[in-house]
């Protein structure tokens, strides 16, 4: 017998690269497919036979899932803290990925751009602080200055003597000015520096979640999308990209609208002459990022000041704002998120309102993105497959 003859079967012929026909039924070079990075090295050995299905095997298979499910449930319930400030470091992470890219398109290394976008939130941070802070201190320590002069004064008030003396308030005081009263002051004031430390922890650690999740956004996205099925995966892949370019675009848009508003409330202030302008202005900006109501309580803090200020001013501020939000509800807002989200006014409300009865203002800043990434899985996925049956 000839060598190379189709009737010749040898051992590892099936294992040889043949060539494949092209278009003309002519060979071609041989193809060689690369493994992914997800697919078995084969170091350890190959898969045995599934297990069979036995009763007991069934049996034993369903009592542990309900025990690893109540196991995740007890997890997730004593991680609640820990788990919200993991959604808020992956929200940010989404919404500034779009600023690393950009800085990689325009030559930067990916680590050198991850560094750019982290130091300019810094800045961003530290300046808002830098606003709110003094003007905070100094208010409190003219407060505490002016205190005995209104003691001062109430003490020579006829009116104010005479309640003391007939309410007993002076008797009631001492009383009150106990070692039980004193123990639950200090631990009031304990409580609020556990409280402080507690805000500063939990802002360092959506720092450097937010910094991680940004390093590793590409390699993160594709282990997600690799634990989909393949047959499956390219168009798991489209849905996910477009679910993240919409929340980035959301976080966008809703910072272009804050700036917007800190900077129309900065420039009325000087206008008016209310006091410390910038750190206003910082306050309607960040109130501003939570939807529905946020601008509306930078609006009352503003309108606050101003009749504080001056009852003519009070009422300025309050014009302002009626007519800003307007301004901002129906020609900025609609403008600047049509490209970003499209998402129905009603269901908006809604799951503002349910965001802030499960996360507060955290579940406030996630439903629009939450929502709009869930009307496109309903167009795209549900919808299509119901009408199919």
């Amino acid at each position: 017998m000839g060598e190379g003859t189709s009737g010749d079967t040898r051992p590892g012929d099936e294992d040889v690269l043949r060539p494949e026909p092209d278009r003309a039924g002519q060979g071609g070079p041989p193809t060689v497919e690369e493994p992914t990075e997800f697919e078995p090295s084969g170091r350890f050995g190959v898969p045995g036979k599934p297990l069979r299905r036995s009763p007991f095997l069934i049996g034993f298979s369903g009592a542990l899932g309900v025990l690893l499910a109540y196991t995740v449930f007890l997890g997730v319930r004593n991680s609640a803290g820990i788990l919200v400030l993991v959604v808020i470091a992956i929200f940010l992470a989404v919404g500034l990925h779009p600023a690393v890219v950009r800085l990689r398109r325009w030559g930067l290394p990916h680590g050198l751009a991850v560094a750019v976008v982290t130091l300019t939130l810094l800045l961003l941070i530290v300046g808002g602080l830098l606003a709110l802070v003094p003007p905070v201190v100094t208010q409190s320590g003219q407060f505490i200055a002016h205190v005995p002069g209104y003691v001062e004064e109430l003490r020579r008030n006829p009116t104010v003597n005479d309640l003391v003396e007939r309410y007993d308030v002076m008797e009631r005081v001492q009383a009150a000015a106990n070692a039980d009263t004193i123990g639950r002051a200090l631990g009031g004031v304990l409580g609020g520096a556990q409280l402080i430390f507690g805000t500063l922890f939990r802002a360092l650690t959506v720092l450097v979640l937010t910094i991680y999740f940004l390093a590793y956004f590409d390699k993160l996205r594709d282990l997600g999308y690799a634990l989909v099925p393949r047959s499956r995966r390219e168009r798991v892949r489209l849905i996910g990209d477009e679910i993240l370019t919409r929340v980035g675009a959301y976080m966008v848009g809703a910072l272009a609208i804050a700036v917007l508003a800190g900077a129309s409330s900065f420039i009325f202030a000087l206008a008016v002459g209310l006091p410390y302008p910038f750190a206003l202005a910082v306050v309607v900006a960040v109130t501003d990022l939570i939807p529905q109501i946020g601008a509306t309580l930078g609006a009352v803090v503003v309108s606050l000041v101003g009749f504080a200020t001056d009852l003519p001013v009070g009422v300025a501020c309050v014009v302002f704002f009626v007519i800003y939000q307007q301004v901002e509800n129906y020609l900025i807002y609609p403008k600047v998120m049509r490209r970003a989200v499209s998402v129905n006014e009603v269901a908006a409300l809604l799951a503002a309102l349910l965001g802030v009865s499960l996360l507060g203002v955290v579940g406030a800043l996630i439903a629009i993105p939450t929502v709009a990434a869930l009307q496109l899985i309903l167009r795209e996925v549900v919808l299509p497959r119901q009408e199919s049956r």
